[in-house]
This record gives structure tokens, sequence and C-alpha cells, in this order.
């Protein structure tokens, strides 16, 4: 007998690539959401750590986890239409492009709420969706210089500013994306 899980009957899109995003949806995927990854070709840098097994990384297995997958090339059109399609029938849609990238392909949230108007959708930045630093991309490695934990971390062991060994910033905000959708899911079911 399967036990109910919180999400059970939640479907969600998952745009994202690297960590911060795809961490996310992993969390809704493990929470019993059916969760879709949209693989975008060549653009997922995840793909380059760990070792790889059946053709994936440890990393993008690990973040990937409990998830299907689905193919889009979002300089084809007909795959454009195809996203549009799926976000129609989505709860949630998850990216992680810089600030603008969805708009130019044609489905940014304007189009993306016009199909769906029940979406819920997480995007999630370096530097915000807006002001001057907004399109600039970022990793972990870069949020954790420009919050100073490298060179906080320099400072309390005494050795040369290198990163940490782990994602923190992309964690994190996988976590606090994930808090974000779970309250906005809990508002549009009020509202």
């Amino acid at each position: 007998m399967t036990h109910p899980r919180p999400l059970d009957g939640l479907r969600v899109l998952d745009l994202s690539r690297a960590v911060a995003g795809p961490f996310a949806g992993r969390i809704l995927a493990d929470l019993g959401a059916d969760v879709v990854k949209a693989e975008l070709p060549g653009t997922d840098v995840a793909q380059s750590y760990g070792k790889v097994i059946r053709g994936r990384s440890g990393l993008y297995s690990h973040v990937n986890a409990g998830k299907r997958s689905i193919l889009l090339d979002l300089h084809e059109p007909a795959d454009v239409d195809r996203l549009l399609d799926l976000a129609a029938a989505c709860d949630v849609l998850v990216e992680n492009f810089r600030p603008g990238v969805l708009d130019r392909f044609g489905a940014g949230w304007p189009v993306l709420s016009a199909a769906n108007p029940r979406l819920v959708m997480l995007s999630i930045s370096g530097f915000g969706q807006d002001g001057e630093d907004a399109g600039r991309a970022a990793y972990a490695p870069v949020i954790h210089a420009e919050a100073g934990l490298i060179g906080r971390q320099a400072d309390l062991t005494g050795d040369p500013p290198a990163d940490i060994a782990f994602a923190l910033a992309d964690t994190v905000a996988g976590l606090h994306g994930t808090i974000a959708i779970l309250a906005a899911l809990r508002l549009r079911d009020r509202t």
C-alpha cells in the first residue's frame, strides 16, 4: 500500500539547470509532486561535476532525482509551443535563467500566466530580477565571493582565499525558493 505524500497531485515543470533550481524541484519531487525536468540541450553545467554513470554526472543525478525528463530546445518555435502547453497543465514552473531570457524565447511570465492563470512560477537569479546587476550570471562561487564568505573563511583559517566545497548559496536559494512556492500555492488556493 502506498502512503500519500504531501504534494501528491501537484504538477511541476522544471526548466532550471545547475543546482539552485533543480534542488528546489528535487525537494518538490521528494514531497510527492510530479516533476518534469525539461532538458535544454547543452546548458546544464551540473553535468560537469561528479562521476558519470549511464550518461549522467553525480551532481546532475542528485539534484534531478525523482523527476521525469523531456528534451526542449527553446531555439525551436515548436518546442516553445510545447513548453507553453506543458505550463498550461502545471501548477508550478521553476526556472533560473538570467532575467529576460524566457521573454526572448517568447515564454516569459506574461505569456506563461496567460496560458495558465493559476500557475506559480519560481524564478531564481543571482542578483535579482531587476536593477543594474540583474543580467549578471551567477553560480554559487560568485555569490560566496560577493557575500564575503570566501574572504571570511580565509581570515578564519589563515589559508589563501578559496571557495568552499559545498554550493551553499545554491542550496539555500533552492530551499528558500521551495518555501516561496509552497507559500504561493497556499495563497493561490485561498484567493
